[in-house]
């Protein structure tokens, strides 16, 4: 239900942003040249058609659509695939589903298989004239084999009476399935069961990309049980036979001769060996295959062409359904189970991804016992504990104090301030952010706050020092082209997997790039301004933080926007190789169990934060910097 008011917004804000934009077009002012950034202003209505047709096409190709609005479709057409899937071996006998009979086939492949054999052994120098012989009697006999199973008049009563009774026993099911009365409940005990399951089982979603297998409505019933039936004659046709007499007894010469000759044979003799070893298998893949006559299981092909008609029919608009809202794939069977094929498998329904998301939230449920975003009442002395250094205290007069003869501690001066900077005092408790989101959005952060503190003043010294740009110029080229995954096992194996490894190699990342764009901007700041400085009796540090500096900040926050993106794609590649924690290790082990909306979920997450790290980034450049692209 949500779903579909969710969809039906979603259709409306589209049109609604559209028609929107086209009047105001018609009535905005249209004195902006073209590449006047003025022109690219606003347009947020093209955001509501650029985001909602994005989720419309997620909601429709992964048949969320399809689940709200019509939730038994899936159980349905569960049914219905278990009903294609019993007629599919029937099918493949007949030019149905393939091009010619399987009979056809298969004598025309044996047919040259025999062929080609006797040829390759009249031309091949490794057998005698003697075995050459024998082997093209035997295939020459088996070439003769073929027509006593396919011949009319070798045929026994009884294998034509069974076709016969297969024949009505399909066209019956063609004739009762299209009844109200269909299927009538012959066993209370199995259906009292049914029943008992049925209660039990979980609704679609609800067990991850598996359908519901039971079927939930009548005509879901009605298909199951006709499954249930042709899966009964399909297993009891496969295990007739056309092995008349005539056919036995050529068989049994055959067979004979092939013994008589694999007991004369010599161990060294392998080539020889492994032929009369393929000529038996010939043999004997004539002698399992379902060989008829050319027109004796034609009963059994009209009738499977009448149901599969009568089986259509009573699909109703459950074909339309899945044909306009099953894109790219529909519900397949493989025996009683039943499985989305297509888009729908790999990509999650919205409603899955964010029931999923909620309960990963929660800190009762979480992933791995941790939840992606939540909080903790933390003391105000364990923060400052974690900023102050030990050393404030060690650098003070004075000595800690010992204890007394009578066994107590004094604490002085020196000792107070210890539990200060160490955190070992009482206070009040403030929430503080954790869970794996909040984890990798600390370390992307603090690894891109290091290097922007140390990468932008270095690369304006090399900017403007001949000295610096050719002293650091090499040693930053030299490790900047390095893939970062290059890094990691190393900086992994000397920091360790906590937070000190993925931190410095965020630091690594974003140093290299604030250097570049920080060096850009101060080496391409006009001459004319610091002439211009100068004449009026600036000083270096003057000219640098209002001339240069200014000049270089859109570069450096470029610079900032292009390092957030490879700090993001660095950790979650760091945290797949090591991490307890993370949206990074939460896709590993995602990955690893294939949960699919897991797996969206942190794609998902990475994506909002990156977005939500540019905005910022963007805001802050309208802000600081509005003469950008003005001269």
């Amino acid at each position: 239900m949500i779903t579909g008011t969710i969809t039906f917004l979603v259709i409306f804000a589209v049109i609604g942003s559209i028609l929107y934009g086209r009047r105001l077009i018609k009535t905005e002012k249209t004195d902006a040249v073209f590449g006047n950034p003025e022109r690219a202003k606003g347009g947020i209505h093209w955001v509501i058609v650029g985001t909602s047709v994005l989720l419309l096409a997620w909601l429709y190709f992964s048949w969320d659509i399809a689940k709200s609005m019509y939730p038994n479709s899936a159980n349905e057409l569960c049914q219905v695939a278990k009903v294609n899937e019993s007629l599919l071996s029937l099918k493949y006998l007949f030019p149905i589903e393939e091009r010619q009979l399987k009979s056809t086939a298969l004598i025309k492949r044996e047919r040259d298989n025999i062929n080609n054999y006797i040829v390759d052994i009249k031309n091949s120098p490794n057998f005698s004239d003697q075995d050459k012989k024998i082997y093209i009697d035997l295939l020459s006999k088996i070439q003769s084999m073929i027509p006593s199973l396919t011949s009319e008049r070798y045929m026994e009563e009884a294998v034509k009476n069974k076709i016969k009774s297969f024949a009505a026993r399909i066209t019956s099911l063609t004739e009762d399935f299209p009844k109200n009365t269909f299927p009538t409940i012959k066993n209370i005990e199995d259906e009292n069961k049914r029943i008992k399951d049925l209660k039990k089982q979980a609704g679609w979603g609800a067990t991850g990309m598996e359908i519901p297998p039971i079927p939930e409505s009548e005509k879901g019933l009605k298909f199951d049980a006709a499954a249930k039936e042709l899966n009964k004659i399909s297993d009891e046709f496969f295990e007739i036979r056309n092995h008349n007499l005539e056919y036995l007894g050529q068989a049994k010469v055959i067979r004979t001769a092939i013994k008589e000759y694999k007991n004369k044979l010599n161990d060294d003799q392998e080539k020889e060996m492994v032929l009369i070893k393929e000529i038996a298998k010939l043999e004997k893949r004539i002698a399992f295959a379902s060989v008829f006559p050319p027109h004796a299981l034609d009963v059994i092909e009209q009738s499977i062409r009448r149901f599969d008609i009568v089986q259509k029919e009573e699909q109703g608009n459950l074909r339309i359904i899945d044909a306009l809202l099953f894109p790219g794939g529909t519900i397949v069977a493989s025996g009683p189970v039943c499985a989305e094929a297509g888009p729908g498998r790999w990509l999650p329904k919205p409603s899955d991804t964010f029931r999923i998301f909620g309960d990963l939230l929660k800190p009762s449920v979480g992933f791995k016992m941790i939840p992606m975003f939540w909080y903790e009442m933390m003391g105000v002395n364990k923060i400052v504990g974690f900023l102050l250094p030990d050393w404030i205290a060690d650098i003070l007069p004075g000595k800690y104090p010992i204890h007394t003869q009578d066994g107590r501690v004094i604490p002085n001066f020196k000792s107070k301030v210890l539990d200060i900077v160490t955190g070992e005092f009482e206070a009040f408790k403030i929430p503080v952010p954790m869970g794996h989101i909040w984890d990798s959005f600390l370390r992307v952060f603090l690894g891109l706050t290091l290097g922007i503190i140390f990468g932008v003043p270095l690369g304006l010294f090399m900017g403007l020092n001949r000295f610096a740009k050719g002293f650091f110029d090499p040693l930053v080229e030299l490790y900047r082209p390095v893939p970062p995954l290059a890094w990691a096992p190393l900086v992994i194996t000397v920091f360790g997997i906590d937070n000190v490894g993925k931190i410095f190699l965020l630091f690594m990342v974003s140093f290299s790039i604030m250097i570049i764009s920080a060096r850009a901007g101060a080496s391409g700041t006009q001459l004319s301004k610091i002439h211009a400085a100068h004449s009026l009796g600036a000083s270096r540090w003057q000219i640098l933080r209002e001339v240069i500096f200014p000049n270089s900040l859109p570069e450096i926050l470029t610079g900032v926007r292009v390092a957030i993106g490879m700090c993001w794609g660095t950790l979650v590649a760091a945290e797949f190789l090591a991490g307890t924690t993370g949206i990074g290790f939460v896709e590993n082990v995602a990955r690893k169990y294939m949960q699919y909306e897991v797996i969206w979920i942190t794609i998902f997450v990475m994506g909002m934060l990156g977005l939500l790290f540019d905005i910022t980034i963007r805001k802050i450049i309208d802000k600081t910097i509005p003469w950008r692209g003005k001269g």
